[in-house]
């Protein structure tokens, strides 16, 4: 059809809440190496205007403390010029090795907080 897969905004998703999380100084990498897990438990994405390939598009990420143990992050998928492709959230809950809830990491909440 000669646009963009539906799912691979949700991928783009995954890759703006990496970006945000690098950017705050603490990679998904090493907070995992540290027992905390942030599986996704909501997912949405509202598709506002097909993207075609070979388009250049951002995602520009917004992350919120939800609560001690949740986190959600909003999504933008944009062309350059600003026009939207695409809007989303997710909603994480942050979980032990044991796959056990547990409280947001403190280089997470305080950010954003």
């Amino acid at each position: 059809m000669g646009v963009v897969y539906h799912a691979n905004y949700l991928v783009w998703f995954e890759i703006g809440r990496t970006d945000l999380l690098r950017t705050i100084g603490w990679s998904y990498r090493q907070m995992e190496a540290t027992g905390i897990l942030l599986p996704v438990i909501e997912a949405h994405c509202e598709y506002r205007k097909p993207s075609q390939y070979d388009d250049e598009l951002k995602v520009i990420t917004r992350g919120e403390l939800l609560s001690p143990t949740r986190v959600g992050f909003n999504y933008e998928i944009c062309w350059l010029d600003g026009e939207v492709s695409a809007v989303g959230r997710t909603v994480h809950a942050a979980i032990n090795e044991q796959r056990r809830p547990c409280r947001l990491p403190e280089q997470l909440s305080s950010v954003l907080a």
